[in-house]
């Protein structure tokens, strides 16, 4: 995040709310290509390339939603969604999240495709018998929590 909010207080909910980075103007261009650099390096590193939650994993290197019962090959949007929400297990992800993380904030989409994914993916876990589920909280967001 490049921003000229330079409190404590916004450096902490922008970090929370998804950022990987936080530098405030003025800076030094050295610096934002050093963190460039650091954040392009290595990607095994830096993440795995798949994230579980109960018997469900995401593989980022080829979109692959998974069980012991079977896989499914995810469209984009489904995986970015997937991924958010996996990265963030029992964290509530809002409506509002989803769209500018995802359609980004020019996005001429309406706030009802993310249900639309929503339900897309509850259809593959149903599916792939997986011991999480999306749960949704009304008028709030969704969460990605195990089946107990």
């Amino acid at each position: 995040m490049l921003t000229a909010k330079a409190e404590v207080d916004d450096k902490v909910l922008g970090l929370d709310s998804g950022a990987n980075d936080y530098l405030t103007k003025p800076f030094a261009i050295q610096e934002l290509l050093a963190r460039i650099r650091a954040m392009t390096r290595s990607p095994g590193s830096t993440a795995s390339s798949r994230i579980s939650l109960g018997n469900i994993t995401l593989d980022r290197a080829t979109f692959e939603l998974s069980s012991p019962t079977g896989s499914f090959r995810l469209a984009n949007k489904e995986f970015q969604m997937m991924e958010l929400l996996l990265s963030n297990p029992r964290r509530l992800i809002s409506t509002e999240r989803f769209m500018e993380k995802i359609w980004g904030y020019d996005s001429s989409a309406e706030i009802n495709v993310v249900w639309v994914y929503i339900s897309y993916l509850r259809k593959k876990l149903a599916a792939l018998h997986g011991t999480v589920r999306i749960k949704a909280v009304r008028n709030d967001g969704y969460s990605l929590e195990e089946i107990s």
